[in-house]
């Protein structure tokens, strides 16, 4: 047998019939892992941008609720009435309780409403309004009942969505940023 038929298995001056380029690209397994990589990367990276965003802001949340917790127990038992309190210092009050989280930049995305009622009817029917994206703050005061009268407060902070990817899929207002609430309901102490 002649040694150059062994080397050319189609035989002598045949040469293997080309395949197409889509069935060699099918069969080339090189890159697929990168490849592959690419096509789960992205949604992956989402994925782990939503759970660090949904985490921090749930911290944020808690943070806000006890800031909120705070200031409501100083009015109830009259440590702030309406002779020492006023919408500055309670700004800076929630600003020096949430700064661990909002830094210095507070004052600019929170928004209160203390109040005091009638009867816990009248205040079960205080409504939160957001209109075209934006918390809608008219007739949001600062005036704390006396002795024995039904209070609330309502704290809103406009929180930051931190990563760029995720701000149209996680804020709820129109800046891009997500509404955070806190409030509390009491009746002031005999003080």
């Amino acid at each position: 047998m002649d040694s150059r038929n062994e080397r050319h298995p189609y035989g002598p001056g045949r040469k293997p019939a080309r395949p197409s380029l889509i069935a060699r690209f099918i069969g080339n397994r090189k890159g697929s892992t990168a490849i592959e990589f690419t096509i789960l990367a992205i949604p992956f990276a989402l994925l782990v941008f939503a759970i660090l965003e949904s985490c921090v802001a749930f911290a944020a949340q808690q943070l806000l609720s006890n800031a909120t917790d705070d200031i409501a127990r100083e009015v109830r038992t009259g440590q702030l009435t309406t002779a020492n309190l006023d919408e500055t210092k309670l700004r800076d009050m929630f600003c020096g309780k949430m700064s661990i989280m909002v830094g210095s930049n507070c004052d600019a995305y929170v928004h209160f409403d203390l109040e005091s009622y009638g009867s816990f009817a009248d205040v079960a029917a205080v409504r939160t309004t957001v209109e075209n994206g934006a918390l809608v703050t008219t007739g949001f005061k600062v005036l704390p009942g006396g002795p024995l009268t039904i209070n609330m407060l309502r704290v809103y902070y406009e929180w930051p969505v931190m990563t760029d990817l995720m701000t149209k899929l996680m804020s709820n207002l129109s800046n891009g940023r997500t509404l955070l609430f806190a409030t509390a309901t009491w009746q002031n102490e005999p003080f």
